[in-house]
C-alpha cells in the first residue's frame, strides 16, 4: 500500500474554513474526494487519512460517514474538546456512530494556542489519556514553540500513541534551525511519537523553493526518529499553494531515496498503518 496519511477536504457550501487567510485565497473553495482521487492514482496512492480542519465535532462525523462509503479513504482523524469535561462521553459517541469504526485519531487546533504550554494542562493531559484508552492516535499540531511541551505530553502519556504533524512547521522559508532541531529530536526520543513529512512545502517558499531547501528538515527528522517512525503526508489541498499533488508525493521520494526499499516503502505507506491502526479497517489488508 501507499499511503497519504495527512489530506483535508471541506465543502464552504456546508462550513466556513476561517482559517483560510487571504494570502490562501487559491484554495477558498470547496475539495472533494473526487478531485483528490486522480491526482493520488497518478501518484500511486491507494489509501488516505484525512484529517480535521475546524474545531466541530459535527465536520468529524460528516468525515466518518464519508470514509465509510469511499474506498480511497482508509482513517479518519476528527476533533473532540479535548480539555471539555465530557471528553471520554465525546469519544464514545464517535466511536459508536454508525461509521464510528473509521476514527482512526484525535486532533486539536493546537498551533491556535496562545499558551505554548497548553498541552501540559492537567484538563489536556486528562483527555490525552481518553484518546489513549479508546486506542487512537493523536495528531500533534504544533508551533515549534510548543514542542518542548508536546514533548512534555508525549511523556505524561507513554500509553499513548503520537502523531507530529508537518514536523512542527519549521522556518523553511527564513532558513532557521534553532530551537527547532534541538526540540525535534527531544520529542523524537519519546518512542511513542512518530512524525509525518507533510506540510513542508508550505512552510518554504511557495513561489520558488527547491527540495533541497527542504532536505537539512527531512534529514534531521529521518535521523532523529528513524525510518519506522516516519510517515508521508501531502497536507493537500493546501499543498498546492505551493505544488501541485504529484510533485509534492515526488518530492517526498526524492528526499527519502537514500533509504533502502524497505524504509521506503514503509514510510511511503506501512508506518501510517501501523501509527494509525489501519489494519482495523475493513478495506485495509
Amino acid at each position: 500500500m501507499r499511503v497519504d496519511a495527512h489530506h483535508h477536504l471541506w465543502d464552504l457550501g456546508v462550513r466556513d474554513q476561517p482559517w483560510i487567510t487571504d494570502a490562501m485565497a487559491p484554495i477558498r473553495r470547496s475539495f472533494r474526494t473526487e478531485d483528490l482521487a486522480p491526482a493520488a492514482t497518478s501518484a500511486g496512492i491507494t489509501a488516505t487519512v484525512v484529517v480535521q480542519t475546524v474545531p466541530d465535532v459535527v465536520e468529524t462525523v460528516e468525515l466518518l460517514d464519508l470514509a465509510a462509503t469511499t474506498p480511497l479513504i482508509a482513517g479518519v482523524v476528527g476533533w473532540v474538546d479535548l480539555a471539555g469535561a465530557d471528553v471520554a462521553d465525546q469519544l464514545d459517541r464517535l466511536l459508536t456512530a454508525p461509521s464510528g469504526s473509521w476514527l482512526a485519531g484525535i486532533r486539536s487546533i493546537v498551533q491556535a494556542e496562545p499558551d505554548p504550554a497548553w498541552l501540559l494542562l492537567p484538563a489536556v493531559l486528562d483527555g490525552l489519556r481518553e484518546v489513549a484508552s479508546r486506542g487512537l492516535a493523536f495528531d500533534l499540531l504544533v508551533r515549534s514553540d510548543q514542542l518542548e511541551a508536546a514533548a512534555g505530553a508525549v511523556s505524561a502519556v507513554p500509553e499513548g500513541r503520537f502523531v507530529l504533524d508537518h514536523l512542527a512547521k519549521p522556518g523553511i522559508a527564513a532558513g532557521t534551525w534553532e530551537p527547532w532541531a534541538t526540540q525535534l529530536a527531544e520529542l523524537a526520543s519519546c518512542p511513542n511519537v512518530a512524525a509525518k513529512l507533510s506540510g513542508l512545502v508550505t512552510e518554504a517558499s511557495w513561489s520558488d523553493w527547491t527540495v533541497d531547501d527542504l532536505r537539512p528538515y527531512v534529514d534531521l527528522a529521518v535521523e532523529s526518529f528513524g525510518p519506522p517512525r516516519i510517515l508521508f503526508g501531502s497536507d493537500w489541498p493546501v499543498c498546492t499553494l505551493a505544488a501541485p499533488y504529484e510533485e509534492v508525493v515526488a518530492t517526498a521520494e526524492a528526499l527519502i531515496d537514500g533509504l533502502d526499499a524497505t524504509d521506503r516503502d514503509a514510510i511511503l505507506g506501512g508506518n501510517a498503518v501501523a501509527a494509525y491502526r489501519l489494519h482495523d479497517r475493513a478495506r485495509v489488508a
